[in-house]
Protein backbone atom coordinates (compact mmCIF):
# COMPACT_ATOMS: atom_id res chain seq x y z
CA UNK A 1 0.00 0.00 0.00
CA UNK A 2 2.90 2.38 0.62
CA UNK A 3 3.97 2.40 -3.03
CA UNK A 4 0.42 2.63 -4.36
CA UNK A 5 -0.46 5.54 -2.07
CA UNK A 6 2.60 7.52 -3.16
CA UNK A 7 1.95 6.72 -6.80
CA UNK A 8 -1.59 8.14 -6.82
CA UNK A 9 -0.71 11.45 -5.19
CA UNK A 10 0.72 14.43 -7.09
CA UNK A 11 4.47 14.93 -6.95
CA UNK A 12 4.06 18.01 -4.75
CA UNK A 13 1.86 16.23 -2.19
CA UNK A 14 4.12 17.28 0.71
CA UNK A 15 3.28 20.93 0.00
CA UNK A 16 -0.47 20.33 -0.36
CA UNK A 17 -3.48 19.64 1.84
CA UNK A 18 -5.71 16.66 1.07
CA UNK A 19 -8.93 15.18 2.43
CA UNK A 20 -9.98 11.58 1.90
CA UNK A 21 -11.70 8.54 3.31
CA UNK A 22 -10.57 5.00 4.02
CA UNK A 23 -12.20 1.80 5.16
CA UNK A 24 -10.74 0.88 8.53
CA UNK A 25 -11.39 -2.19 10.68
CA UNK A 26 -14.44 -0.59 12.33
CA UNK A 27 -15.84 1.31 9.37
CA UNK A 28 -15.24 4.38 7.20
CA UNK A 29 -12.65 6.89 8.45
CA UNK A 30 -11.93 10.47 7.42
CA UNK A 31 -8.26 11.01 6.67
CA UNK A 32 -6.12 14.00 5.76
CA UNK A 33 -2.67 14.61 4.36
CA UNK A 34 -0.69 17.69 5.31
CA UNK A 35 3.01 18.29 5.58
CA UNK A 36 3.60 14.92 3.94
CA UNK A 37 1.98 13.06 6.86
CA UNK A 38 -1.26 11.10 7.11
CA UNK A 39 -3.86 11.88 9.81
CA UNK A 40 -7.04 10.15 10.98
CA UNK A 41 -9.63 12.89 11.61
CA UNK A 42 -12.53 10.58 12.47
CA UNK A 43 -12.62 11.24 16.20
CA UNK A 44 -12.91 14.97 15.47
CA UNK A 45 -15.13 14.87 12.39
CA UNK A 46 -16.70 11.62 11.24
CA UNK A 47 -17.73 12.58 7.71
CA UNK A 48 -16.09 14.17 4.71
CA UNK A 49 -19.15 16.40 4.35
CA UNK A 50 -18.76 17.58 7.94
CA UNK A 51 -15.07 18.30 7.46
CA UNK A 52 -15.87 20.43 4.40
CA UNK A 53 -18.75 22.23 6.14
CA UNK A 54 -16.69 23.14 9.20
CA UNK A 55 -13.34 23.45 7.42
CA UNK A 56 -12.19 20.86 9.95
CA UNK A 57 -9.00 19.74 8.24
CA UNK A 58 -6.53 20.10 11.12
CA UNK A 59 -5.89 17.92 14.16
CA UNK A 60 -6.44 14.19 14.13
CA UNK A 61 -4.30 11.20 15.00
CA UNK A 62 -0.93 11.13 13.27
CA UNK A 63 -0.68 7.89 11.30
CA UNK A 64 2.84 8.54 10.07
CA UNK A 65 4.49 9.68 6.86
CA UNK A 66 2.66 9.21 3.59
CA UNK A 67 5.56 7.06 2.41
CA UNK A 68 4.51 4.44 4.98
CA UNK A 69 1.07 4.19 3.41
CA UNK A 70 -2.26 3.50 5.07
CA UNK A 71 -2.37 1.34 8.21
CA UNK A 72 -2.43 -2.39 7.57
CA UNK A 73 -5.85 -3.57 6.47
CA UNK A 74 -7.10 -0.11 5.47
CA UNK A 75 -8.23 0.63 1.91
CA UNK A 76 -9.07 3.91 0.19
CA UNK A 77 -12.68 4.89 -0.36
CA UNK A 78 -14.19 7.67 -2.40
CA UNK A 79 -13.26 10.92 -0.60
CA UNK A 80 -16.91 12.04 -0.33
CA UNK A 81 -19.81 10.64 1.65
CA UNK A 82 -22.98 12.68 2.39
CA UNK A 83 -22.50 15.22 -0.42
CA UNK A 84 -24.92 15.21 -3.37
CA UNK A 85 -23.25 14.09 -6.59
CA UNK A 86 -23.98 16.41 -9.52
CA UNK A 87 -22.54 16.61 -13.02
CA UNK A 88 -22.39 19.13 -15.83
CA UNK A 89 -22.62 17.82 -19.37
CA UNK A 90 -21.75 19.11 -22.82
CA UNK A 91 -19.36 21.73 -21.43
CA UNK A 92 -16.81 21.44 -24.26
CA UNK A 93 -17.28 21.97 -27.99
CA UNK A 94 -16.10 18.49 -28.97
CA UNK A 95 -18.33 16.99 -26.30
CA UNK A 96 -21.30 18.85 -27.78
CA UNK A 97 -20.54 17.56 -31.25
CA UNK A 98 -20.21 13.98 -30.00
CA UNK A 99 -23.54 14.19 -28.17
CA UNK A 100 -25.21 15.40 -31.37
CA UNK A 101 -23.62 12.48 -33.20
CA UNK A 102 -25.01 10.06 -30.60
CA UNK A 103 -28.44 11.60 -30.99
CA UNK A 104 -28.42 11.39 -34.78
CA UNK A 105 -26.92 7.91 -34.83
CA UNK A 106 -29.58 6.75 -32.35
CA UNK A 107 -26.94 4.97 -30.31
CA UNK A 108 -25.50 3.08 -33.30
CA UNK A 109 -21.69 3.34 -33.19
CA UNK A 110 -21.33 2.26 -36.82
CA UNK A 111 -23.48 5.13 -38.09
CA UNK A 112 -21.62 7.66 -35.95
CA UNK A 113 -18.53 7.67 -38.16
CA UNK A 114 -20.66 8.65 -41.18
CA UNK A 115 -22.04 11.70 -39.37
CA UNK A 116 -18.96 12.98 -37.53
CA UNK A 117 -16.92 14.68 -40.23
CA UNK A 118 -19.69 16.67 -41.86
CA UNK A 119 -21.04 17.89 -38.55
CA UNK A 120 -17.59 18.93 -37.33
CA UNK A 121 -16.98 20.85 -40.57
CA UNK A 122 -20.24 22.79 -40.23
CA UNK A 123 -20.47 23.32 -36.48
CA UNK A 124 -17.00 22.90 -35.00
CA UNK A 125 -15.42 26.29 -35.64
CA UNK A 126 -18.50 28.30 -34.76
CA UNK A 127 -19.27 26.49 -31.56
CA UNK A 128 -15.67 26.81 -30.37
CA UNK A 129 -15.63 30.57 -30.78
CA UNK A 130 -18.98 31.47 -29.25
CA UNK A 131 -19.65 32.35 -25.60
CA UNK A 132 -22.61 30.34 -24.23
CA UNK A 133 -25.68 32.51 -23.69
CA UNK A 134 -24.30 35.45 -25.69
CA UNK A 135 -25.93 37.29 -28.57
CA UNK A 136 -23.47 35.57 -30.91
CA UNK A 137 -24.61 32.21 -29.57
CA UNK A 138 -28.22 33.13 -30.31
CA UNK A 139 -27.25 34.06 -33.88
CA UNK A 140 -25.43 30.73 -34.33
CA UNK A 141 -28.47 28.90 -32.97
CA UNK A 142 -30.73 30.66 -35.48
CA UNK A 143 -28.39 29.74 -38.34
CA UNK A 144 -28.23 26.11 -37.28
CA UNK A 145 -32.00 25.88 -36.94
CA UNK A 146 -32.32 27.29 -40.46
CA UNK A 147 -30.04 24.50 -41.70
CA UNK A 148 -31.96 21.83 -39.81
CA UNK A 149 -28.99 21.11 -37.60
CA UNK A 150 -30.24 22.20 -34.19
CA UNK A 151 -30.10 19.77 -31.28
CA UNK A 152 -30.96 19.70 -27.59
CA UNK A 153 -27.24 19.12 -26.98
CA UNK A 154 -26.30 22.31 -28.78
CA UNK A 155 -28.89 24.12 -26.66
CA UNK A 156 -26.99 23.30 -23.46
CA UNK A 157 -23.62 23.79 -25.17
CA UNK A 158 -24.16 27.37 -26.27
CA UNK A 159 -27.48 28.41 -24.70
CA UNK A 160 -27.81 30.28 -21.40
CA UNK A 161 -28.49 27.21 -19.27
CA UNK A 162 -25.90 24.50 -18.62
CA UNK A 163 -26.84 20.85 -18.42
CA UNK A 164 -26.73 19.91 -14.73
CA UNK A 165 -27.88 16.46 -13.65
CA UNK A 166 -27.73 14.15 -10.65
CA UNK A 167 -25.06 11.56 -11.33
CA UNK A 168 -25.20 9.13 -8.44
CA UNK A 169 -26.93 8.54 -5.08
CA UNK A 170 -25.34 9.71 -1.83
CA UNK A 171 -22.66 7.25 -0.60
CA UNK A 172 -22.66 5.25 -3.86
CA UNK A 173 -19.43 6.56 -5.40
CA UNK A 174 -16.36 4.34 -5.57
CA UNK A 175 -12.77 5.34 -4.97
CA UNK A 176 -9.28 4.67 -6.29
CA UNK A 177 -8.61 1.01 -6.96
CA UNK A 178 -12.26 -0.06 -6.93
CA UNK A 179 -13.98 -1.68 -9.93
CA UNK A 180 -16.07 0.63 -12.11
CA UNK A 181 -19.22 -0.62 -13.78
CA UNK A 182 -20.91 -0.38 -17.16
CA UNK A 183 -24.29 -1.96 -17.76
CA UNK A 184 -23.99 -5.51 -19.06
CA UNK A 185 -26.51 -4.72 -21.83
CA UNK A 186 -24.56 -1.72 -23.19
CA UNK A 187 -22.58 -2.18 -26.41
CA UNK A 188 -21.22 1.38 -26.80
CA UNK A 189 -19.80 3.12 -23.74
CA UNK A 190 -16.76 5.02 -22.51
CA UNK A 191 -15.07 6.64 -19.53
CA UNK A 192 -15.29 10.40 -19.02
CA UNK A 193 -12.19 11.85 -17.30
CA UNK A 194 -13.18 14.96 -15.39
CA UNK A 195 -12.29 17.42 -12.67
CA UNK A 196 -14.72 17.20 -9.74
CA UNK A 197 -15.26 20.37 -7.71
CA UNK A 198 -16.05 19.91 -4.02
CA UNK A 199 -18.40 22.54 -2.57
CA UNK A 200 -19.97 23.33 0.77
CA UNK A 201 -23.67 24.02 1.32
CA UNK A 202 -23.24 27.64 0.22
CA UNK A 203 -21.52 26.80 -3.05
CA UNK A 204 -18.02 27.72 -1.91
CA UNK A 205 -15.50 25.56 -3.78
CA UNK A 206 -13.12 24.10 -1.20
CA UNK A 207 -11.12 21.72 -3.40
CA UNK A 208 -10.98 19.42 -6.39
CA UNK A 209 -10.67 15.72 -7.12
CA UNK A 210 -10.68 13.56 -10.24
CA UNK A 211 -13.70 11.67 -11.47
CA UNK A 212 -14.83 9.09 -14.00
CA UNK A 213 -18.36 9.90 -15.16
CA UNK A 214 -18.87 6.55 -16.89
CA UNK A 215 -21.26 6.98 -19.83
CA UNK A 216 -23.34 4.64 -21.99
CA UNK A 217 -23.38 6.23 -25.44
CA UNK A 218 -25.89 3.74 -26.88
CA UNK A 219 -28.48 4.39 -24.15
CA UNK A 220 -28.27 8.19 -24.17
CA UNK A 221 -27.98 8.22 -27.96
CA UNK A 222 -31.31 6.43 -28.32
CA UNK A 223 -33.04 9.08 -26.22
CA UNK A 224 -31.93 11.86 -23.88
CA UNK A 225 -34.71 10.62 -21.58
CA UNK A 226 -32.49 7.59 -20.93
CA UNK A 227 -29.82 9.82 -19.36
CA UNK A 228 -30.39 8.34 -15.91
CA UNK A 229 -29.91 4.80 -17.20
CA UNK A 230 -26.85 5.94 -19.12
CA UNK A 231 -25.25 7.60 -16.10
CA UNK A 232 -26.48 6.09 -12.83
CA UNK A 233 -25.61 2.42 -12.41
CA UNK A 234 -23.82 0.39 -9.77
CA UNK A 235 -20.15 1.46 -9.53
CA UNK A 236 -20.56 3.89 -12.45
CA UNK A 237 -19.20 6.91 -10.58
CA UNK A 238 -15.58 6.98 -9.41
CA UNK A 239 -14.04 9.89 -7.48
CA UNK A 240 -10.57 10.24 -6.02
CA UNK A 241 -7.96 9.61 -5.04
CA UNK A 242 -8.25 12.50 -2.52
CA UNK A 243 -9.77 15.96 -2.50
CA UNK A 244 -6.96 18.45 -2.98
CA UNK A 245 -8.02 21.33 -0.78
CA UNK A 246 -7.65 24.91 -1.94
CA UNK A 247 -4.84 26.78 -0.19
CA UNK A 248 -2.15 29.32 -1.03
CA UNK A 249 -0.47 26.82 -3.38
CA UNK A 250 -3.51 25.38 -5.19
CA UNK A 251 -6.78 27.03 -6.18
CA UNK A 252 -9.42 27.57 -8.82
CA UNK A 253 -6.93 29.05 -11.29
CA UNK A 254 -5.03 25.75 -11.20
CA UNK A 255 -8.28 23.95 -12.00
CA UNK A 256 -8.94 26.28 -14.92
CA UNK A 257 -5.67 25.30 -16.63
CA UNK A 258 -5.51 21.66 -15.57
CA UNK A 259 -4.90 18.87 -18.04
CA UNK A 260 -6.69 15.64 -17.17
CA UNK A 261 -4.97 12.73 -18.90
CA UNK A 262 -6.64 9.42 -19.67
CA UNK A 263 -5.01 6.04 -20.29
CA UNK A 264 -7.02 2.91 -21.08
CA UNK A 265 -5.17 -0.41 -21.14
CA UNK A 266 -7.25 -3.31 -22.43
CA UNK A 267 -6.80 -6.95 -21.50
CA UNK A 268 -6.06 -7.76 -25.16
CA UNK A 269 -3.22 -5.20 -25.35
CA UNK A 270 -5.37 -2.33 -26.60
CA UNK A 271 -4.15 1.11 -25.54
CA UNK A 272 -5.90 4.46 -25.79
CA UNK A 273 -4.68 7.83 -24.53
CA UNK A 274 -6.39 11.19 -24.41
CA UNK A 275 -6.41 14.53 -22.62
CA UNK A 276 -9.16 16.70 -21.20
CA UNK A 277 -7.85 20.28 -21.37
CA UNK A 278 -9.81 22.38 -18.88
CA UNK A 279 -8.52 25.48 -20.64
CA UNK A 280 -10.97 24.72 -23.46
CA UNK A 281 -14.08 24.50 -21.31
CA UNK A 282 -16.97 26.61 -22.63
CA UNK A 283 -18.24 27.77 -19.24
CA UNK A 284 -16.03 28.79 -16.33
CA UNK A 285 -16.07 26.24 -13.49
CA UNK A 286 -17.42 28.87 -11.09
CA UNK A 287 -20.32 29.50 -13.48
CA UNK A 288 -21.10 25.77 -13.50
CA UNK A 289 -21.15 25.80 -9.69
CA UNK A 290 -23.44 28.84 -9.72
CA UNK A 291 -25.87 27.10 -12.05
CA UNK A 292 -25.70 23.91 -9.99
CA UNK A 293 -26.50 25.79 -6.79
CA UNK A 294 -29.24 27.81 -8.51
CA UNK A 295 -32.38 27.63 -6.33
CA UNK A 296 -31.42 24.32 -4.71
CA UNK A 297 -30.30 23.61 -1.18
CA UNK A 298 -27.52 21.13 -0.44
CA UNK A 299 -27.32 21.02 3.38
CA UNK A 300 -24.45 18.51 3.28
CA UNK A 301 -22.70 20.16 0.34
CA UNK A 302 -22.25 18.81 -3.16
CA UNK A 303 -19.65 17.80 -5.69
CA UNK A 304 -19.81 18.73 -9.36
CA UNK A 305 -18.28 16.92 -12.32
CA UNK A 306 -17.20 19.64 -14.78
CA UNK A 307 -17.59 17.66 -18.00
CA UNK A 308 -14.98 16.43 -20.43
CA UNK A 309 -13.38 17.40 -23.70
CA UNK A 310 -12.39 13.81 -24.35
CA UNK A 311 -14.56 11.71 -26.68
CA UNK A 312 -12.97 8.38 -27.69
CA UNK A 313 -13.43 7.74 -31.41
CA UNK A 314 -10.40 5.49 -31.96
CA UNK A 315 -11.55 2.14 -33.36
CA UNK A 316 -11.05 -0.84 -31.12
CA UNK A 317 -12.32 -3.93 -32.92
CA UNK A 318 -14.46 -3.09 -35.92
CA UNK A 319 -13.37 -0.35 -38.36
CA UNK A 320 -15.69 2.61 -38.03
CA UNK A 321 -17.26 1.36 -34.79
CA UNK A 322 -15.13 3.53 -32.50
CA UNK A 323 -14.35 2.69 -28.90
CA UNK A 324 -16.26 0.75 -26.29
CA UNK A 325 -15.16 -0.79 -23.00
CA UNK A 326 -14.29 -4.40 -22.37
CA UNK A 327 -14.35 -6.07 -18.98
CA UNK A 328 -10.81 -5.89 -17.61
CA UNK A 329 -9.96 -2.46 -19.04
CA UNK A 330 -7.72 -0.54 -16.65
CA UNK A 331 -8.69 3.15 -16.72
CA UNK A 332 -6.25 5.70 -15.28
CA UNK A 333 -7.21 9.37 -14.98
CA UNK A 334 -4.46 11.70 -13.83
CA UNK A 335 -3.72 15.39 -13.38
CA UNK A 336 -0.38 16.81 -12.31
CA UNK A 337 -1.66 18.79 -9.31
CA UNK A 338 -4.50 16.47 -8.21
CA UNK A 339 -3.21 12.90 -8.51
CA UNK A 340 -4.22 9.69 -10.27
CA UNK A 341 -7.48 7.74 -10.16
CA UNK A 342 -7.27 4.16 -11.45
CA UNK A 343 -10.14 1.69 -11.74
CA UNK A 344 -10.75 -1.59 -13.56
CA UNK A 345 -13.88 -2.07 -15.66
CA UNK A 346 -16.48 -4.69 -14.84
CA UNK A 347 -20.21 -4.79 -15.42
CA UNK A 348 -22.59 -3.07 -13.05
CA UNK A 349 -24.25 -6.46 -12.68
CA UNK A 350 -21.02 -8.06 -11.45
CA UNK A 351 -19.55 -5.13 -9.52
CA UNK A 352 -19.48 -5.46 -5.72
CA UNK A 353 -22.91 -4.62 -4.35
CA UNK A 354 -23.36 -1.19 -2.83
CA UNK A 355 -24.48 -2.00 0.73
CA UNK A 356 -23.56 0.97 2.94
CA UNK A 357 -26.36 3.40 2.28
CA UNK A 358 -27.29 6.27 4.57
CA UNK A 359 -29.04 4.11 7.21
CA UNK A 360 -26.14 1.62 7.41
CA UNK A 361 -23.62 4.46 7.56
CA UNK A 362 -25.41 6.17 10.45
CA UNK A 363 -25.78 2.87 12.30
CA UNK A 364 -22.05 2.26 11.93
CA UNK A 365 -21.23 5.71 13.28
CA UNK A 366 -23.68 5.19 16.17
CA UNK A 367 -22.01 1.92 17.21
CA UNK A 368 -18.67 3.76 17.20
CA UNK A 369 -20.04 6.67 19.22
CA UNK A 370 -19.48 9.14 16.38
CA UNK A 371 -22.96 10.36 15.46
CA UNK A 372 -22.45 13.69 17.22
CA UNK A 373 -19.32 14.26 15.12
CA UNK A 374 -20.99 14.00 11.71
Amino acid sequence: MADSLISILPADYAAGHFLGRAQGPDGPCVIAIRGGRLFDLTQDVATSAGAVARKAFAGGTDLGPVEAGLPAGWTLLSPIDLQCVKAAGVTFALSAIERVIEERARGDAARAAEIRQGLEDKVGAGIRAVVPGSAEAAELKAALIAEGMWSQYLEVAIGPDAEIFSKSPVLSTVGAGAPIGVRSDSSWNNPEPEVVLVCDAHGEIVGAALGNDVNLRDFEGRSALLLSKAKDNTASCAIGPFIRLFDDGFGIDDVRVANVDLLIQGPEGYRLEGTNDMGQISRDPTELVRQCLSEHHYPDGFVLFCGTLFAPVQDRDTPGAGFTHKVGDVVSISSRRIGRLTNTVTTSRDAPAWTMGIAAFIRNLAVRGLVDRI
